[in-house]
């Protein structure tokens, strides 16, 4: 009877979400001939601009891994407090998590907006947008991964009188670092894709490039600009994929 009473309830919610958006396929079918258009414009790509591409591409690239960077730096100490194995300050610790849940709940196009309406057009406004947001994910992430340690070690450490900076030094960082190395890599993949969108609001990078185009109406060249962001994306998925497994 719950169950029933559970898929009668989605289907509801669906119905009235479906609703209140509009969706619908008629709309869908009527605007297919115009996709088909869109899509045939973009053919065949346009090759000359590749260098271009390329070299804003790396940008991206670059972007992303910067970002990452000061996030992981940020995330460390941040990681540390919101552990409720580390140090025992309750309210400390609530603030810290409560910093982390709002900065996750700050969507970095909102963040690349807010800085490149303070510092102008280019990608170091992307740099600060993806580095704050990365930051919510980051110290979750660490805080975790430190909360779950074997506390055998940190407990032989506390009996002979270490330190809380040497209980972390030889008692915790040895366990985790392994962790943290992963969700860097991780959180560099997704900084990447991030980046590619935070170029739309003139945040630099190959999203930026992928805008002009867009807007000049030059189909071609938007086709090439989304083959190499579709090989850019598959190649460091992958890479950051075998990388983590290496760690792990």
């Amino acid at each position: 009877m719950k169950k029933i009473a559970f898929l009668a309830l989605f289907l509801i919610i669906s119905f009235i979400a479906a609703q209140a958006v509009e969706f619908s396929f008629e709309k869908l079918l009527h605007g297919a001939p115009f996709m088909a258009d869109f899509l045939h414009r973009m053919f065949p790509p346009n090759w000359s601009i590749l260098p271009k591409v390329l070299r804003e591409t790396l940008l991206t690239m670059e972007l992303a891994w910067i970002s990452t960077v000061l996030a992981t730096i940020l995330s460390l100490p941040v990681g540390f407090l919101a552990a409720k194995n580390v140090f025992e300050l309750p309210l400390l610790r609530k603030i810290t998590i409560f910093i982390l849940n709002a900065d996750r709940a700050i969507d970095s196009l909102i963040l690349a907006l807010f800085f490149v309406s303070a510092v102008g057009l280019g990608p170091f406004p992307g740099v600060l947008a993806l580095a704050i947001h990365s930051v919510g994910m980051l110290g979750k992430l660490f805080a975790d991964a430190i909360e779950s340690i074997d506390p055998g070690p940190v407990e032989a450490l506390a009996s002979v009188g270490a330190g809380k900076l040497a209980l972390i030094r030889w008692g915790i960082w040895p366990q985790v670092a392994p962790h943290f190395i992963s969700y860097f890599l991780f959180r560099f993949e997704l900084n990447v894709r991030t980046a590619v969108v935070l170029g739309l609001v003139g945040a630099g990078g190959v999203g930026f490039l992928l805008t002009q185009y867009m807007r000049l109406f030059q189909y071609q060249e938007v086709c090439t600009v989304l083959l190499v962001i579709l090989v850019l994306v598959m190649l460091v998925d992958a890479v950051s994929s075998k990388l983590r497994r290496s760690v792990l």
